[in-house]
């Protein structure tokens, strides 16, 4: 299947799709608190959020003391950010920018990717390039999280088609498989009559193996992995994989 490069500048929109909802919502003060335990920051300490979205991560850590700065390429999504963080009432630096390109040097203690923002580049060598700008972006020794689905539980799982129904619209989701991860076309379709909307992403699969190597390529050695934020052994019958690297 062919798709733009670059399809995630029209997927990530709010007009299409937006990262945050009640439940995750609920969900960010205990997958933060995780983070946090296995991080082990001091108070004050440089944090990068690659990849924040919406920011419902970054306000909890920013809310624990911690010197945050969120980094996307949605603007829609860093407004978000912006008026969390306002309403928190907590300080949070908000950077615009390709994760491709990152140009911090030595600016932070540790780092995190969370919720499957990672893997959306077709060419595996962008996925290195990503990576290495966040080994770049730590101290020595700094510490990096990422929090990926797993792709052995993926491959068993998915199935080619899911409906759901959103209440105004109905969610159609068709996947294809591929050797190197997930070809997945959502189709919006309205109730009351506004225009169907379409768009296909592409997510790169990972797992313990794969990820070990793109971040020994890149310079971070990975410590430990889980399957989810409880700190559940990492296993095929779990849909996180989460893992914890040090800048070497």
């Amino acid at each position: 299947m062919k798709i733009s490069h670059e399809w995630h500048k029209s997927f990530f929109r709010n007009s299409f799709y937006n990262p945050v909802n009640a439940a995750s919502l609920a969900k960010a003060p205990s997958e933060a608190a995780f983070v946090l335990k296995q991080l082990k920051l001091k108070r004050d300490a440089a944090l990068l959020d690659l990849c924040c979205g919406p920011g419902r991560h970054s306000v909890v850590f920013a809310k624990k003391g911690l010197n945050v700065t969120g980094y996307d390429f949605s603007t829609e999504y860093l407004a978000e950010a912006a008026a969390s963080a306002k309403k928190a009432k907590v300080p949070l630096r908000l950077v615009r920018g390709d994760m491709r390109r990152l140009k911090f040097s030595g600016q932070f203690d540790a780092a995190v990717n969370l919720f499957t923002s990672f893997g959306y580049f077709q060419r595996f060598l962008d996925d290195i390039k990503t990576l290495k700008g966040v080994a770049r972006a730590l101290k020595p020794g700094g510490l990096f999280l990422i929090d990926l689905i797993h792709g052995d539980y993926a491959r068993k799982n998915l199935h080619q088609r899911y409906w759901y129904d959103m209440g105004e619209f109905y969610h159609l989701e068709d996947v294809t498989l591929t050797d190197d991860g997930t070809y997945n076309t959502w189709t919006r379709i309205w109730k009351k009559g506004g225009k169907t909307q379409k768009r296909t992403f592409f997510s790169r699969f990972y797992g313990k193996e794969r990820l070990s190597c793109a971040l020994n390529k890149a310079g971070l050695k990975p410590l430990r992995f889980w399957g989810d934020f409880k700190g559940s052994r990492l296993s095929e019958n779990r849909n996180r994989l989460i893992c914890l690297a040090r800048k070497s």
